[in-house]
């Protein structure tokens, strides 16, 4: 691949590129929100910025399970131009180089629409926050350290997107680029419910403490997964087992842990430089599947937790969520790792980043609350 791995002559036109992207759904919020508060307006695009990045994040698995993310082996643009279009000459020498990639115009294509729906995501997600700190003198609800912090987040995970090309799909960097992702939902998210408490004048609702504390802790497991999830599908381990709820005939089949859960190695190979084994592939899919009992067993409490309660929303959307990452997680096994199952997967769990990131923001122990008003009372007193 003759390309420099950095070449910045066609960022101007990328950073232009996003702005019209990002224009869009602009004008659409301002239009639809033309005689709303300033607040109103910020709590649309939030919300309207969460869905999109939601979607850049289920783009975002369809280009690595495409095995598009060397499309275009260079950062930010191809082989040193806006579009796979002015590329086409160094393309169709690839192709006809290795006719099955990782270079062709198709996967080209792919990778560098990723970047320009994750360009427009950009630009919102800066609007937002310079919209924020421009209103927040006229009072605006929203503190805009969240819109700054998220803003800042983003740079970050550009950053692990051009390392995921530059890097030749390093998975310990593919891995943190897919969580990345997951934690810019959950940033949106909060803000996203800062809004809405701000537009009804109250803060979090009152849950049982002991409800509260389950979905603490289904919170945190939940993120262990998701990491468990993307170092599985960034070493291709999925298919390692091939049947459930035994692997390879096997309850305990054979694995070596230490050597599936080296994170300094490139794709496919040891620290040392040698050819991973197929124990160690094994060893990561189990343990992905081993968590993925205990996460279950922990939303089917919380949802039991949850219901009746002002987070009962909360209670069927984990009841769903977890379903459908059981079967789309199991077609994943049985089916032979298809495309619209493990692009399902990724965005169940996206979406349980979502919900539970959600009724945390919105929750608060109940007797956490009544002590508050305890000391409110003593001290007006």
């Amino acid at each position: 691949m003759d390309a420099s791995l950095y070449d910045l002559a066609p960022a101007l036109r990328l950073a232009l590129l996003g702005l019209a992207i990002a224009s869009g759904p602009l004008a659409w919020v301002w239009l639809r929100q033309r005689q709303a508060a300033p607040a109103q307006r910020l709590a649309a695009l939030t919300l309207l910025t969460l869905f999109l990045t939601f979607d850049l994040v289920l783009f975002g698995a369809f280009t690595r399970l495409t095995d598009s993310g060397l499309g275009c082996p260079d950062w930010p643009g191809c082989y040193g131009n806006a579009s796979p279009v002015g590329a086409l000459q160094e393309i169709r020498a690839e192709e006809a180089r290795m006719p099955t990639g990782p270079v062709t115009q198709g996967k080209a294509w792919v990778e560098m629409l990723h970047r320009y729906l994750a360009t427009g995501v950009g630009v919102l997600i800066t609007t937002l926050a310079v919209a924020t700190w421009l209103q927040r003198k006229r009072g605006l609800p929203v503190h805009p350290a969240w819109p700054a912090l998220t803003l800042a987040w983003v740079c970050v995970q550009g950053a692990f997107g051009a390392l995921t090309v530059t890097m030749k799909l390093f998975p310990a960097i593919v891995t943190l680029h897919l969580l990345g992702g997951m934690v810019l939902l959950a940033l949106l998210a909060m803000q996203a419910v800062a809004y809405r408490q701000a537009q009804r004048g109250s803060g979090p609702m009152r849950v049982p403490a002991g409800a509260r504390r389950w979905l603490l802790a289904a919170y945190a497991l939940l993120w262990v997964q998701v990491a468990l999830g993307g170092w599985v599908s960034t070493n291709y381990a999925v298919l390692a087992c091939s049947s459930f709820p035994m692997c390879q005939g096997q309850w305990w089949p054979a694995m070596d842990f230490r050597q599936g859960f080296e994170l300094w190695r490139h794709l496919g190979m040891t620290g040392a430089g040698e050819h991973i084994a197929f124990a160690a592939l094994t060893a990561i899919h189990y343990a992905h599947r081993l968590a993925a009992y205990v996460l279950f067993a922990v939303l089917a409490v919380l949802a039991w937790r949850l219901r009746g309660g002002p987070l009962h929303w909360a209670s069927r959307a984990v009841a769903a969520l977890a379903l459908w990452q059981f079967a789309s997680g199991l077609s994943n096994v049985v089916l032979g790792w298809p495309l619209v199952a493990a692009v399902s997967h990724t965005g169940g769990a996206a979406a349980l980043v979502v919900v539970l990131t959600w009724a945390l923001r919105e929750s608060r122990a109940a007797k956490e609350q009544a002590t508050s008003a305890v000391r409110a009372r003593e001290v007006s007193a």
